[in-house]
Formats: structure tokens, sequence, C-alpha cells
């Protein structure tokens, strides 16, 4: 039962995934935490990518919470805003 569980829930996440992107819009794994409760962002990106989807990485500058400048990766569609 409980990978049938773990199934949905993944297949609802790439669903949310997939209608945040197609949106227009760019996600990382902070925004998928805090927004959509996903806590494996790279993972379903990749299920994705695995199914045909041109999903894009590109490597950003944030500022972290102590004002430190770090690096994250934003996922957005190929073709989509840069």
């Amino acid at each position: 039962m409980s990978e049938q569980i773990t199934q949905a829930t993944k297949a609802t996440q790439r669903l949310r995934i997939m209608q945040h992107l197609n949106s227009g819009k760019t996600l990382t794994q902070l925004e998928a935490l805090r927004e959509y409760g996903i806590m494996r962002l790279p993972a379903r990106i990749e299920e994705l990518r695995k199914r045909g989807e041109p999903i894009v990485t590109e490597m950003i500058t944030v500022e972290n919470k102590y004002g430190e400048r770090v690096r994250v990766a934003e996922y957005r569609l190929q073709g989509g805003k840069a």
C-alpha cells in the first residue's frame, strides 16, 4: 500500500511542477518546498526529463539568510524565460 501512495505522491508532484513551469515561471528547490511541499525537486525533475519534458537547469546566485551569496539550481522549460 505504501508503494502506491508513494507513486501517487510523485505523480502529483510532477503534475504540480509541470503546471508551474508551463505557466512560464522558473522553480528552485526552496520555492518547490515552500509552495508545494516538494522536498526532492531534483528527483522529480529527472523523472520528468526521462518522460521527455524539455527542462533546463541554470545555476543562479542568490543570497542566503546570512547574507552570503550561494549558487542554486533554477529550473525552467526550454524556450521559456531566461
